[in-house]
C-alpha cells in the first residue's frame, strides 16, 4: 500500500513538472506568502528580498511528509552582503533514487531607494530511475517596494523563459505572484498574496507572524484552492535562527519543516 501511494505521488510530480522551491521554515508557518518576505530564503522565494540582507548568512531547512520519503525536501543557502547589494546561491533536492529533482540557483538582489530587484539563475536536473536525467535552465525575477513604513507590496515571476523538458515540448510552469504585508509594529507582520500558475487557478494565501515574548515568534496562515492551514514558531538567539513549521492539508497531507540559519558576520554599515 505505502509502495503505490509512492509511485502515485512520483507520477503526480512528474506530470506537474516541478515540485515547489519555495522554502524555509518561517515561510511554510506563512503559508508561503513570501512575496514581501526579506530573508536568506529569499534566493528560493521572491528574489527582490535578497537585498535586505545585512549580515552574511548561512541556512539549511529539511521539508518532511511523513510515511513518504518521496516527497522530503531539503535545502541549503548563503547570502553574502557586498557594497552594491547581496549575492546568493543556494541548492534544493526533491525525491528519493526513483524519482529526484535537483536545483542549483544563484542570485543577485539590490536595494534602489524604498524599492528592491532581483534575479536569479538556476539548472534545475531531473532524474528518473531508470530513464536518465534531463537538466534546464531557468531564471526568476521579483522586487519589493515601501509604500509606506508600515506597508510593501511585493512581485515575482518564476520560470519567465518556460524552459521545455520533455520532447514533446512540455514546459516548467511559470508562477506569478503578488502580495501586500503590512506591519503595525515590531511585533506583528500580516501578509496576503495570490500566487498563479498559468495553467492553474490561483492560490490565495495569508499569513500572521507575532512576536510574543523577546526572541520568540509565532506563526500561522491558510491557503485557498488547495486549502491547506499553517502553524509555526520562530526563535532567534544572537547569531542562529531556529524555526519550525507544521502545514495540514486534506490534499496533500501534513508536513513538517524544520529551518536553521547561522549569522556568519556582523551587520554591514
Amino acid at each position: 500500500m505505502l509502495v503505490a501511494a509512492c509511485l502515485a505521488c512520483i507520477s503526480y510530480t512528474i506530470s506537474a513538472q516541478s515540485a515547489s522551491t519555495f522554502m524555509g521554515a518561517r515561510t511554510q508557518g506563512l503559508a508561503y506568502a513570501s512575496a514581501c518576505l526579506s530573508d536568506e530564503w529569499s534566493i528560493f522565494n521572491n528574489i527582490g528580498g535578497l537585498a535586505k540582507i545585512n549580515q552574511a548568512t548561512t541556512a539549511f531547512t529539511y521539508n518532511a511528509r511523513p510515511g513518504i520519503a518521496a516527497f522530503n525536501t531539503m535545502a541549503a543557502v548563503v547570502a553574502i552582503p557586498a557594497a552594491t547589494g547581496v549575492a546568493g546561491m543556494g541548492i534544493f533536492r526533491f525525491g528519493d533514487d526513483l524519482y529526484n529533482e535537483q536545483v542549483i540557483t544563484a542570485g543577485f538582489s539590490n536595494a534602489f531607494g524604498l524599492a528592491s530587484l532581483g534575479a536569479s539563475i538556476k539548472y534545475i536536473q531531473y532524474s528518473t530511475e531508470g530513464f536518465g536525467s534531463k537538466g534546464v535552465l531557468g531564471f526568476d525575477f521579483g522586487g519589493i517596494a515601501s509604500l509606506t513604513p508600515k506597508v510593501s507590496i511585493g512581485a515575482h515571476i518564476v520560470n519567465i523563459t518556460q524552459p521545455s523538458i520533455t520532447e514533446d515540448d512540455e514546459r516548467l510552469p511559470t508562477i506569478l505572484a503578488v502580495g501586500i504585508a503590512f506591519t503595525p509594529s515590531d511585533k506583528l507582520l500580516v501578509t496576503t498574496e495570490i500566487e498563479k500558475d498559468l495553467d492553474y487557478s490561483p492560490t490565495w494565501k495569508a499569513g500572521l507572524e507575532y512576536k510574543f515574548y523577546k526572541k520568540f515568534w509565532f506563526r500561522t496562515g491558510f491557503n485557498l484552492q488547495p486549502n491547506a492551514g499553517f502553524i509555526g514558531f520562530g526563535f532567534k538567539p544572537q547569531k542562529f535562527v531556529l524555526d519550525y513549521s507544521f502545514m495540514q492539508s486534506f490534499d496533500q497531507g501534513s508536513r513538517h519543516q524544520a529551518t536553521v540559519a547561522y549569522r556568519l558576520k556582523a551587520k554591514r554599515s
